[in-house]
């Protein structure tokens, strides 16, 4: 499987130049089209919201990027990442969601009513919006990552860790999340090589000694990723070592899988004027709702969630977003 990672807005060609382009308003307008997305439009729908989504830049979201799913419930073979997406977008679209290609290019959350430019040309103003562009997982850029996807290549490890189940597998990062993948995947596999570009890690002390006591996980210090071997399926790394330094060498390790850990960006730039972030950029909502700072925006899924960033925590949070959107309605009347 192709491994498919969003183009950069700047590359990116608007197809809706044939739509009307006179104002169109709605009541609830879903941005983002990922599990949280989907389920939001399906709890919209059935409460006579009209929802109206937006796909955006990778339709169905990061699970697209995944060959097997075997930890949603509901699929006791498990069920291709693709073929789940489009499973809600079908049961979304059955209760009446509008689902549209398109890309929010503007948003402005200045008013009472919510103002989105689609693809910048078509206005779309919404009594609700709920927001669930979700994140996008930080890569090396590495030719083999995308030649390698969904063939042992992976960038979340409580997704794919079951896999390698008594394997040997290779972690890059060295923050927090690197540690707790890399310790997470040690109780499931023989051996867990941390790549760790320099000699010391990011990560708070806690994770630091809890990964340092793990004795199935053995940390390259001063390495980086070259490339990925194997035929067909990852079956190595090959690594440089001190780069750059007199000493510099070139480094094989035999493993089945290689997991990225140095991060996700969530796609929340455009909301930044009117929206509350933490410093790293994921929405913040309100207690344990949806709501964010501004009234009748909402939002769920990756774009808000920095700790689980699961499928069904997802679906879950979009679920929540839409009950919320319909109780904001409600009252409002």
């Amino acid at each position: 499987m192709e491994l498919f990672k969003p183009m950069n807005i700047s590359d990116y060609q608007p197809i809706s130049a044939n739509i009307n382009e006179e104002s169109e308003h709605v009541k609830c307008l879903i941005v983002g089209s990922g599990p949280a997305g989907f389920t939001a439009a399906i709890y919209a729908a059935r409460a006579n919201l009209t929802p109206v989504l937006y796909e955006g830049l990778q339709p169905g979201g990061q699970l697209t990027t995944t060959t097997e799913v075997e930890n949603f419930p509901g699929y006791p073979q498990g069920i291709t990442g693709p073929e789940m997406m489009e499973d809600l977008k079908k049961q979304a679209q059955r209760f009446g969601t509008d689902v549209r290609w398109g890309l929010v290019t503007a948003a402005d959350f200045s008013g009472s009513v919510h103002r989105i430019t689609i693809d910048s040309v078509k206005t779309i103003t919404a009594d609700t919006v709920i927001i669930a562009t979700g994140a996008t997982a930080q890569y090396l850029g590495i030719e083999d990552e995308s030649k390698y996807a969904g063939s042992g290549v992976s960038a979340c490890a409580t997704c794919d860790g079951f896999f390698y189940r008594g394997k040997d597998v290779a972690v890059v990062g060295g923050g927090d999340t690197a540690c707790e993948e890399a310790i997470y995947l040690a109780g499931l596999c023989r051996k867990v090589y941390l790549i760790v570009r320099r000699d010391v890690l990011r990560a708070s002390k806690v994770m630091q000694e809890r990964t340092l006591k793990t004795p199935n996980i053995e940390i390259l210090w001063k390495h980086q990723t070259k490339g990925l071997f194997g035929d067909g399926v990852v079956e190595g790394v090959t690594l440089i070592k001190h780069k750059g330094e007199s000493d510099e060498s070139e480094v094989k390790i035999n493993v089945d899988g290689f997991f990225l850990a140095i991060g996700h960006i969530p796609n929340s730039a455009i909301f930044k004027p009117f929206i509350e972030t933490n410093e790293v950029g994921y929405i913040k909502t309100i207690g344990d709702s949806s709501k964010t700072n501004v009234e009748g925006v909402f939002a769920c899924g990756d774009v808000m969630d920095h700790v689980y960033r699961q499928a069904v925590t997802a679906a879950g949070s979009g679920c929540k977003a839409a009950i919320d959107a319909e109780r904001y309605l409600s009252e409002k009347q």
